[in-house]
């Protein structure tokens, strides 16, 4: 695979704490690429600390799109992402550039390299009748009537998840077409050849690196710059924006909720649960190459990895 060629995206991704934005920097000092963040909390403004957005010396010395997109009160979705990553992709390459694709939202990168599906938006009736019939019969019930009417989709969907399985009946009374049917006739967005590279980490060195890098956020000011967020007055625990890793469990200890060592020790379970789910799903989701984020000279292994050092060196970046 050469880096080189002129539709080609590379795309770094991995659990929270693995590294993946000093990584990302290093390359961009190196070699023509241009770093498009892939993250669903730092496209918003005021959440820096929390979301571990890099700084401005870091991004002076490779700056990042879609950052800082959006204000805490606004909500941001997969198809937005799609179409302001396709955007900016463009105009990478247009620069002569290549565009590197950096983060942690296994969602972003599935909706960009295979595109989404057109779905009707939830219906409230139907929704509460089908949420009556889950209290009345079960899951399991609903989970075989999907086994009838959209085997595919009950198959993938384990009869334990309720919130999955209504949505699917939900989605085949609307339409008269199963989901699994949906989401096979998805077409990518962007014409490109999609290049995955996946940091991995060793489970417990991962938990206490988790550990470690939020005693940091604490000593850099996260739980102020959540009061000052709450402060606004405008914002509320259920918008997306709060109901980050760490966002929440600090509105909820400054609301007096909790107290400081619960609150703590809840923030880094929840983020430790994340990047297990994290972790999880891209082992079974993306196609790629994996290097563990430890591994000795890690610059050199990803630029291998991307097939960087096939570019000319007068290409490289200065």
């Amino acid at each position: 695979m050469n880096a080189g060629t002129e539709d080609t995206v590379l795309c770094l991704m991995g659990p929270t704490a693995t590294g993946k934005t000093d990584l990302a920097v290093a390359l961009a000092e190196r070699w023509p690429v241009e770093i498009v963040s892939v993250d669903s909390a730092m496209v918003y403004r005021e959440m820096d600390i929390g979301t571990a957005k890099p700084g401005p010396e870091l991004l002076a010395r490779a700056p990042h799109r879609l950052i800082d997109l959006l204000d805490p009160s606004e909500r941001y979705s997969a198809a937005r992402f799609v179409a302001d990553a396709c955007a900016a992709i463009r105009d990478i390459r247009a620069a002569g550039r290549i565009p590197l694709l950096v983060g942690g939202t296994g969602l972003y990168f599935k909706a960009l390299q295979e595109g989404l599906s057109e779905l009707p938006a939830a219906d409230p009736d139907l929704r509460r009748t089908l949420e009556a019939r889950l209290a009345r019969e079960g899951p399991a019930a609903l989970h075989a009537e999907l086994a009838r009417v959209d085997p595919v989709s009950a198959a993938r969907i384990r009869p334990g998840d309720p919130q999955r399985i209504q949505r699917a009946l939900e989605v085949h009374a609307l339409t008269g077409v199963p989901l699994s049917e949906h989401l096979r006739r998805r077409r990518p967005p962007l014409a490109a050849r999609f290049v995955n590279l996946v940091l991995t980490a060793d489970r417990a060195w991962l938990r206490e690196r988790i550990a470690q890098r939020f005693a940091r956020m604490l000593e850099a000011g996260f739980l102020a710059e959540v009061a000052r967020l709450r402060a606004r007055g405008d914002l509320t625990p259920d918008l997306p924006s709060m109901r980050a890793v760490g966002y929440r469990q600090a509105w909820r200890h400054l609301a007096g909720e909790t107290d400081f060592e619960t609150f703590r020790r809840e923030a880094v379970q929840a983020t430790r649960g994340y990047a297990k789910r994290q972790q999880t799903w891209f082992r079974h989701q993306v196609r790629g190459m994996e290097i563990d984020c430890r591994t000795s000279h890690l610059v050199e292994a990803a630029a291998r990895a991307f097939d960087l050092p096939a570019l000319r060196g007068d290409a490289r970046r200065r």
